[in-house]
């Protein structure tokens, strides 16, 4: 069942401590980034149109390739690929130049589309319906019921926001679990055996599946 291996997995990656570092940091990047005109209304209508490009995808009959190089671009339309990225980085960014940055948030959104892209394929036949949206801070959550073939239901939420004029997602709860804070911490994992070196984790993100 797809909603307990993606809680599995989650949680195995998340420790109370890395997660109290993780919402703080989390904390003050939205504190500076308020969402201003972002409604209920839109909140919805992002991720109405993210699940719609998903299925357009899933139900095309496409290979693989062809597939990961659209769901790529719609993780690049839809979501908040800088924000995520550097909150997955965390501290090891805070010594990377410009360069590094904008190298690993290229490499990370092709890592993070391929990676949870292949899951999409449980989906054909399934489906994926917004049951509501509410206010939280400064983002909106918007709550899904999806529901796979031959499984029971279980609640995806996204986390939506409005930065630099544009509305996306930045965050995934799978039954609560925290799909950035565990991504933070896997890439933590990775750099570590590398040494640090984030050259070579941008390197290998990019051939990464």
């Amino acid at each position: 069942m797809i909603s307990i291996r993606l809680e599995t997995l989650l949680r195995n990656s998340l420790t109370r401590r890395q997660f109290g570092q993780g919402g703080m940091a989390l904390g003050a990047t939205l504190a500076a980034s308020p969402a201003f005109a972002l409604t209920e209304e839109r909140a919805r209508k992002l991720v109405e149109a993210v699940v719609a490009d998903i299925f357009r995808v899933i139900n095309s009959g496409r290979a693989e390739a062809s597939m990961l190089r659209e769901f790529e671009r719609i993780f690049a339309r839809y979501a908040d690929v800088d924000l995520i990225a550097r909150r997955t980085l965390g501290p090891d960014g805070r010594s990377a130049s410009n360069a590094q940055i904008n190298a690993y948030v290229s490499a990370f959104r092709g890592y993070i589309s391929r990676k949870y892209g292949r899951r999409f394929r449980e989906f054909i036949g399934g489906s994926v319906e917004v049951t509501d949206a509410y206010a939280e801070k400064s983002y909106f959550v918007v709550r899904t019921r999806t529901q796979l073939q031959g499984q029971a239901p279980f609640e995806v939420r996204f986390l939506v926001l409005t930065r630099n004029g544009q509305d996306k997602f930045f965050n995934l709860l799978i039954e609560g679990v925290n799909l950035m804070l565990a991504e933070r911490t896997e890439i933590g994992a990775m750099l570590d055996k590398r040494r640090g070196n984030l050259d070579q984790l941008i390197a290998d993100l990019r051939t990464f599946g």
